[in-house]
């Protein structure tokens, strides 16, 4: 899975809009909408950002890994 369609499915998940995930990375709804949707590439920090939030590995979110594991505690 490419990891704008596993962060749409994440967000969905957890019955957010994309409005409230913008909000947490500090950015415009619109840019979201461009990571899901795969216009723009979503910067690695941001990508940490959203690993951290939704409690959930880096492989995970990023689609390397189909295997949901937590987020690193340290």
């Amino acid at each position: 899975m490419k990891y704008n369609e596993r962060i749409r499915e994440i967000r969905e998940d957890h019955s957010l809009t994309q409005q409230k995930v913008a909000d947490v990375l500090h950015i415009g709804q619109r840019t979201y909408a461009d990571y899901e949707s795969g216009k723009t590439r979503i910067p690695i920090d941001n990508l940490l950002i959203l690993a951290r939030f939704y409690n959930v590995s880096v492989d995970y979110i990023s689609g390397a890994s189909n295997i949901l594991n937590e987020y690193p505690k340290e």
